[in-house]
């Protein structure tokens, strides 16, 4: 059985948390999801050790410039490679670009409908409004003042509120030797 099936994890709220500070901080809405999964795959990754590879992370010091078809894009003192192949603002680790329909494969089908996202997400937003301005432009900042207090409070209230259940196998049959009344 799949560990987290059927859970808002960790992974999704620092999804929906980057997608509505890039918002609140003025992107465009697909754009900010964009962000926010991009973020979220960049902190998985760190997390991880940047398994297989290069953090694909631009600027942090290292003079590193963008690979041909990508541009280093700034969101307050935070960045990300933005890939320039794609007409509207879409951001991209290694050789993958982090796009709305990416966005609702890994985070919004979580919720189990659009419906329980928008709930989640409108919440998301009211979180960053309170939030100073500040807070939002700084990555560390935003990551130990507004993401890492509420990590796991809001993985355990968005699953319990919104999550599908996940159905136990046999769940749906008959016992077996049940047959109707006579």
């Amino acid at each position: 059985m799949v560990r987290n099936a059927g859970r808002v994890t960790r992974f999704v709220v620092m999804a929906i948390l980057q997608a509505a500070r890039a918002r609140t901080l003025g992107l465009p809405q697909d754009a900010a999801f964009s962000w926010g999964l991009n973020r979220a795959i960049f902190f998985a990754a760190a997390k991880q050790g940047f398994r297989g590879g290069s953090s694909s992370e631009p600027g942090q010091g290292s003079g590193e410039t963008a690979p041909k078809g990508l541009e280093v894009y700034r969101l307050g003192d935070d960045e990300a490679f933005r890939d320039t192949s794609k007409p509207d603002l879409t951001f991209r680790i290694g050789d993958k670009a982090q796009t709305r329909e990416e966005f609702d494969l890994a985070v919004i089908r979580r919720f189990g409908n659009k419906e329980n996202f928008q709930e989640a997400w409108d919440e998301a937003l009211k979180i960053m409004v309170a939030a100073d301005r500040s807070v939002l432009e700084s990555r560390n900042r935003f990551y130990g003042e507004v993401y890492k207090p509420r990590r796991d409070e809001l993985s355990d209230i968005w699953s319990e509120k919104y999550s599908p259940k996940a159905e136990k196998k046999g769940s749906s049959r008959k016992p077996s030797g049940a047959r109707g009344s006579r």
